[in-house]
């Protein structure tokens, strides 16, 4: 039994080799691109709308409020990078109904990457937001000595995120292959809605959970409302 799509090899010369998690991926990533782009080149402004576009106003409103439920005071500045994780783990699930399609998301080593995306992104966004000194000075927040705990914190909660999307979508993989060889003709339509289920749930987790991380590191350190500043005493003309 196959437990990853690393294991689908479809060429290989010597150490290289393009297996089935490279080509889902890219082909994903196109697919997402082209979608987009054939959607958005014909926008509209006024009051009639392709259905398209309705369609796509909902899922970008839909993040953005969710972002913004999360803590972030700009959703639109993180909508690029949280939608599009989202979008890449829900499209990969939803693909599974397409026959000879294994996500990309059942494979440690497309998690792992999503999950330094992620890792990379958070320091990002919380120096753009508060500058080199204020975000690494939150890593000796109490004391210098919670340092290395800090950056345990940092380097674990990545790992899980990889560890997590990983084995729940190898898990619904695993399991739904072992009942529809055990009950080929009883469970197929069931077990593939459930799957589509599970794995819109691991993409609202997954992006959900990077949002969080990132209103951690973006969280203002600046001095409250008139802290430090002198306030004018009421004058008498």
């Amino acid at each position: 039994m196959r437990l990853s799509p690393d294991d689908i090899i479809l060429w290989q010369s010597g150490v290289f080799k393009i297996n089935a998690t490279i080509v889902f991926t890219w082909g994903l990533m196109l697919v997402l691109a082209v979608g987009s782009r054939l959607v958005t080149r014909r926008l509209s402004r006024g009051l009639t709308r392709s259905r398209w576009q309705n369609l796509l106003e909902i899922i970008v409103s839909g993040i953005e409020k969710q972002i913004g439920e999360v803590g972030l005071a700009d959703p639109r500045k993180y909508l690029g990078f949280l939608g599009s994780l989202f979008l890449f783990v829900a499209t990969a699930s939803l693909f599974t109904i397409v026959p000879g399609f294994e996500p990309p998301t059942g494979s440690l080593s497309t998690t792992t990457a999503l999950a330094i995306c992620v890792f990379v992104a958070v320091p990002l966004f919380g120096i753009a937001e508060s500058g080199v000194g204020a975000y690494l000075g939150a890593y000796m927040k109490p004391s210098f000595i919670m340092l290395p705990f800090n950056i345990i914190s940092e380097v674990s909660r990545t790992l899980a995120l990889a560890a997590r999307l990983f084995g729940n979508m190898m898990s619904g993989t695993m399991i739904l292959a072992i009942l529809l060889t055990i009950t080929p003709f009883l469970f197929p339509i069931l077990l593939s809605a459930l799957g589509l289920l599970t794995g819109m749930v691991q993409a609202y987790i997954f992006s959900i959970l990077a949002a969080v991380y990132i209103a951690a590191a973006t969280r203002s350190r600046k001095p409250a409302p008139g802290h430090g500043d002198a306030t004018p005493a009421n004058k008498s003309p």
